[in-house]
């Protein structure tokens, strides 16, 4: 450990990771490259065979490979199990076909070669795997994620990543010494079947309870680490019963899928896991040996376009078996054929394990790179075809009217005004997401049947983690009128297309808020207690008309008021509206 800060210490090595990440990603992102590629390219540049700057490239990988595990714990976390349920076909049908179809046909590609059969089996079945983290964020930027070729890419990357743990096993029995330091296959079954048994109990009648009394803590810090703490623990307990630390954070993360707690979780998350995939892909380039790439050119290029292809052919053809269309397969095709980052962990350990030498490893290695690296021209090539061709073919049906129950509303805050809020969404089958910070009130809206998730509102990462980007309405509905203000300031700020509907607590504090809103803002006693007028007038036996004219005008000079008031000042404001306004005559009305 000695070593692992470089000859240029280890603030040296951060300061150059960052510079170069900072210089690269934002100038492939303006040629439409993608930021995975700008990492990948940073991470060649500033290597050891590129400059030479950074040396220790196993370290690193084997440090930024952690980013991998958070990314599937925040995937488990947005798949309820209902719906891992409802992508059954898709996962142990489509992605089992793809791993089976395109390991067999690169195996024996790679047997007719010259590999033995052992060897073509981990190269050929290493290599139908895809990146699932370079596939996700490749997604993620576009906006994929939740369409349905993004739904159906992922299930495939979801089953690849359940089949590396028999890949695995397999390196350990081809390996010289056929693994006889292993458990033997019964004991491995039962201590899997502990272990995730163990996390199921764990998740039924525990986390929710501890992460309840963390909650109550009201501490950021002490949250962030217990998320982190979680996800660790999983982690190494699935790494103790020889199964992937990714597949248990994976896990974890479905687990809390349906706990109050799952868009802080993911929101504190975030920001770990986009710091290590970062340097996860910038070690992958800096691993990528030039020298040995430009002395085998021939051979490293043949074999990137033949994996590539292969894989796009076969994913496209069961996709459409599968009842995938066909601009939605071609998606599919060029998002996934690509090599994987669980390719580099299975030849490294076949190279150590002596199935094949550390020269064919390197070449894989390097082949898995390289298609990483043309995996966004892919992508971009096809998204244009996709859009001309489009454009040429005439119009087809009008697309189906959004329904009221697809709409995305968020109420933030679930005090009392947020409670009748999200009750009358929820009369007309419009089910919003309701967020608050008070462990007590949630635990008591789950009694009545009301979900609330846990989360700070006014963190904009929490409103991003429960979709604030693609609602079409927010309700800001803080108990605390500061809240309310810096909430609405920071909605607007990262937000600005979505409406909101405010909670004022009185007059002066709406002039505040319409410093930062055209939207709805509502008092929070006024409509009560126009209410409590208009009930009160009757009952003294003026007519309902009467009544009404006189709340329109009543309304309209308030309105006024408030204008006058934040135009001339609150005093001569009301001065100049002290005057009294019965029913309009109907002279004025005409």
């Amino acid at each position: 450990m000695a070593d692992v800060g470089g000859p240029i210490g280890f603030l040296g090595e951060a300061a150059v990771f960052m510079a170069a990440a900072v210089v690269a990603v934002p100038l492939f992102k303006r040629f439409g490259l993608g930021s995975v590629l700008g990492f990948l390219a940073a991470g060649m540049f500033i290597g050891p065979f590129g400059i030479g700057i950074i040396s220790n490239s196993e370290d690193i990988l084997h440090f930024a490979e952690f980013g991998i595990v958070l990314l599937l714990f925040i995937i488990g976390l947005e798949l309820k199990p209902s719906r891992l349920w409802v992508m059954r076909r898709e996962i142990f049908g489509l992605g089992l076909a793809q791993v089976f179809a395109t390991g067999a046909v690169l195996s024996t590609s790679a047997y007719l070669l010259g590999l033995s059969w052992q060897a073509a089996i981990i190269a050929g079945f290493g290599l139908a795997l895809s990146s699932t983290a370079f596939a996700l964020q490749i997604l993620q930027e576009k906006g994929d994620l939740n369409t349905r070729h993004g739904r159906t890419a992922f299930a495939i990357l979801l089953f690849q990543d359940i089949a590396v743990v028999p890949l695995l096993a397999l390196v350990g029995i081809f390996s010289s010494g056929g693994g006889e330091a292993a458990d033997p296959f019964w004991l491995a079954a039962i201590k899997a079947i502990a272990v995730v048994g163990g996390l199921l109990v764990l998740s039924r009648f525990l986390l929710n309870r501890i992460f309840r009394l963390v909650a109550k803590a009201n501490s950021r810090e002490v949250f962030a680490a217990a998320s982190l703490l979680l996800v660790v623990g999983t982690s190494l307990m699935m790494d103790a019963a020889g199964l992937s630390m990714a597949l248990g954070a994976f896990l974890a993360g479905v687990m809390l899928a349906d706990s109050e707690f799952r868009h802080q979780l993911e929101a504190d998350i975030e920001p770990f896991r986009g710091l290590l995939l970062g340097l996860f892909f910038m070690a992958v380039g800096m691993s990528v040996d030039l020298r040995l790439v430009f002395e085998n050119l021939w051979l490293v290029l043949l074999a990137v376009v033949s994996v590539m292809a292969v894989k796009a052919v076969l994913l496209f053809v069961l996709a459409r078996v599968f009842g995938v269309g066909k601009f939605e397969g071609l998606s599919i095709a060029s998002t996934l054929c690509q090599g994987g980052e669980f390719a580099f962990v299975l030849f490294s350990a076949a190279s150590a394990g002596a199935v094949f030498s550390d020269l064919i490893a390197s070449l894989m290695t390097a082949s898995v790179t390289i298609s990483m690296a043309l995996t966004p021209l892919a992508t971009s090539l096809v998204g244009r075809y996709a859009k001309r061709t489009a454009a040429k073919e005439p119009a087809g049906e009008k697309p189906p009217v959004r329904k009221l129950d697809d709409a995305r509303v968020i109420i933030a805050g679930f005090g009392r005004m947020g409670q009748v809020v999200a009750q009358l969404m929820a009369a007309r089958g419009v089910i919003a997401t309701a967020i608050d910070t008070d462990p007590e009130r949630i635990e008591i809206a789950k009694t009545f049947g009301t979900k609330v998730f846990y989360g700070d509102v006014q963190r904009i990462d929490v409103l991003r983690a429960a979709g604030a980007a693609e609602a079409e309405i927010i309700f800001v509905c803080a108990d605390d009128k500061d809240s309310c203000t810096e909430m609405l300031k920071r909605i607007k700020g990262s937000f600005p297309k979505v409406k909101t509907i405010v909670r004022a607590y009185d007059r002066m504090h709406v002039m505040e808020l319409s410093d930062w809103t055209t939207g709805l803002i509502v008092r929070e006693t006024f409509e009560s207690s126009v209410l409590m007028g208009r009930e009160g007038l009757l009952r003294l036996g003026f007519s309902e008309t009467d009544v009404d004219d006189t709340l329109t005008e009543f309304r309209r000079r308030d309105s006024e008021r408030l204008r006058l008031q934040k135009t001339i000042g609150i005093y001569a404001a009301a001065e100049r509206m002290q005057t009294p306004y019965p029913p309009a005559s109907s002279e004025e009305k005409s």
